[in-house]
Parts: C-alpha cells; sequence; structure tokens
C-alpha cells in the first residue's frame, strides 16, 4: 500500500469543509427564520441576496421536485464514483481533487439533509439581474457548481497542453 500524498488530502478535506459549512448555515437558517420568510443579511446586500427559507423535494436548484429518494440512492452513486475516479488520478491534479471535493462535498451535504430532515433546505435567495428569478439554492448547490467548473477547468487545461515532444536518439538526422 502506497504512502498517502499531501495532495490526496485535498478532496476529503474540501469535501469535510463543505458538508460543515453547508450544515451550519442550513441550521443557522432553520433556527432564525421560519419556512418561506425571507430576510436581509445586511441592508446594503439587500439589491444582490437575501436569505429566503425554503424546502427541496427535487435536485439541484430545486429542479424535478418530489424525487428525492432517487436523488437520494443517486447521490450515494456519485460519491462513490468519485472516490473511484479520484483514486487513479496521476500525480499533480490537485485542482482535479479539489473539484471533485466540492462535488462531494456538495452531494454529501444534500445527502444528509435528505436522511435527516426529508428535503433539502436552501436559503440562498438572489435579487439582481438576470437573476432574479433564480432558484434558490444553499452552499452544497453552489459547492456542486463550482466543482463541475473546476472540473470542465482541468479538462479544458489538460486539452491545451501540448504533446510531449520526442526528442531524437543520438545519431538520428533531424528534418
Amino acid at each position: 500500500m502506497r504512502r498517502p500524498r499531501a495532495e490526496d488530502l485535498i478532496l476529503p478535506l474540501t469535501a469535510v469543509a463543505v458538508v460543515a459549512a453547508d450544515q451550519i448555515t442550513k441550521s443557522l437558517v432553520e433556527a432564525n427564520l421560519e419556512l418561506g420568510q425571507s430576510m436581509d443579511l445586511v441592508s446594503w446586500l439587500a439589491p444582490v441576496i437575501q436569505l429566503t427559507y425554503i424546502t427541496n423535494t427535487g435536485v439541484i436548484f430545486g429542479l424535478l421536485p418530489g424525487l428525492g429518494d432517487i436523488f437520494l440512492v443517486l447521490a450515494v452513486v456519485v460519491v462513490a464514483i468519485l472516490l473511484i475516479y479520484s483514486r487513479q488520478l496521476p500525480s499533480g491534479q490537485w485542482l482535479t481533487r479539489l473539484g471533485l471535493g466540492f462535488q462531494m462535498g456538495g452531494a454529501l451535504g444534500n445527502l444528509v439533509d435528505r436522511v435527516v430532515r426529508g428535503s433539502v433546505v436552501d436559503f440562498l435567495d438572489l435579487n439582481f439581474w438576470p437573476l432574479r428569478e433564480w432558484a434558490i439554492f444553499n452552499i452544497a448547490d453552489a459547492s456542486i457548481v463550482t466543482g463541475v467548473i473546476l472540473f470542465g477547468i482541468t479538462l479544458l487545461w489538460l486539452e491545451e497542453e501540448p504533446e510531449a515532444q520526442e526528442t531524437p536518439a543520438p545519431g538520428d538526422s533531424l528534418p
């Protein structure tokens, strides 16, 4: 068994941090707001974002409501796939690991809600154009999106890396 590298800790530490931030913020919202109630974080941020406490039985951003049980199983499968995939990554893929950590933390944060609360707590409500009508979301949802974006960047980054050029062997003629 190989000794873990420091970069191997990026994914689990990121996932734990996301789950902690997600669950703490959801608990604060539940403790301070009634279901359906909104409040401003601070008055100068009101035109941009406010807190609105709702629950969601669907997936990210309120899509497909009522299918929570399916997404509970799907979240477990996604976490397993992310763990398996992350173990196959070569050295130096820290940004990929970070993106996977955000995705895993978000999936686990919403999974905890489905198991403990029966639905997902959402509370981040954007008020500025063009996102005024955007679905209310939470830290887990934002982390999943962040992770997907980071993962996409790494895929584009890897495609843009020039292929290693072969160096001619001694005695070979150059073209």
